[in-house]
């Protein structure tokens, strides 16, 4: 009986060592959500620098805008990286979310791309222009278009205008409202669309070559980490932005988005 309590004795205590050791590997696991291309590609470059600081990265990678952020307030991810801002805002606002911002790496410039004309000046009267469906890119895709004096907005500073804030159209320019993972596929079938960067850059559009219009490097929309509200300052998480803010994704960057497609805000 006592040899049998001992062994009961040994394997409860290997069980709780067994135990505490997966327990402690599972706080320095850090789950990331991202669009493909370039924040996943950003995540996979910075996985040993994680790991150098004793942190295990996973990058799981969303083709949409509404599940990584879903995945995160469910706690189903750690972090996400894909959105700016105002779109944060927007779906927090809308949801009832509690996502915050932890470090803004990026800013991908929005253009206006088609297959048929070269120049605005070639788009012919009643042009369609598909544009991104969701509150916050629909109405910097508007913005957008009032830069190159094509309409005039009610309001220039709000930055969820949609078409009926549209007060000018002298090209009676038609807009439809397309998911902006879907822009790069309809391309061909318009006269001409706003394509976000980590959509475009995929699909082989280059902002700096392809654009129509393009957005200034002074643009708000800065791409960032964003995490549950109380999760900004772990330390995975500090450890995360850390290392996307570095020189490695520097030189990544300017060897890979020479034509400015990538402008980092570090």
């Amino acid at each position: 009986m006592k040899k049998i309590a001992l062994v009961l004795v040994v394997l409860l205590v290997s069980f709780a060592i067994f135990a505490s050791g997966a327990k402690e590997s599972s706080n320095n696991k850090i789950v990331v959500g991202a669009t493909p291309e370039p924040h996943a590609e950003m995540l996979k470059l910075v996985v040993d620098d994680m790991a150098a600081q004793g942190y295990t990265l996973e990058v799981k990678e969303f083709t949409d805008y509404v599940t990584p952020n879903t995945a995160l307030e469910d706690g189903e991810i750690d972090a996400n990286f894909f959105q700016h801002v105002p779109y944060m805002n927007s779906f927090n606002t809308e949801h009832g979310y509690h996502l915050v911002n932890a470090g803004g790496i990026h800013v991908e410039p929005l253009a206006l791309y088609s297959s048929k004309y070269k120049s605005v000046d070639q788009l012919p009267d009643g042009a369609t222009i598909a544009i991104p469906n969701d509150p916050t890119n629909e109405g910097r895709a508007l913005l957008l278009l009032e830069s190159a004096g094509l309409i005039k907005l009610k309001d220039s500073s709000n930055l969820e205008a949609t078409p009926v804030d549209v007060v000018s159209n002298p090209k009676n320019l038609q807009f439809k409202e397309i998911e902006a993972a879907s822009l790069p596929r309809v391309l061909t079938d318009v006269d001409g669309a706003i394509i976000n960067g980590n959509y475009a850059i995929p699909a082989g559009l280059n902002a700096a070559k392809d654009g129509l219009i393009v957005e200034g490097a002074d643009s708000p929309y800065v791409n960032i980490i964003t995490v549950k509200d109380g999760n900004q300052n772990s330390p995975a998480v500090k450890a995360l932005v850390k290392a996307l803010q570095s020189d490695e994704i520097k030189n990544w960057v300017a060897e890979k988005y020479p034509n400015g497609e990538v402008v980092l805000v570090f």
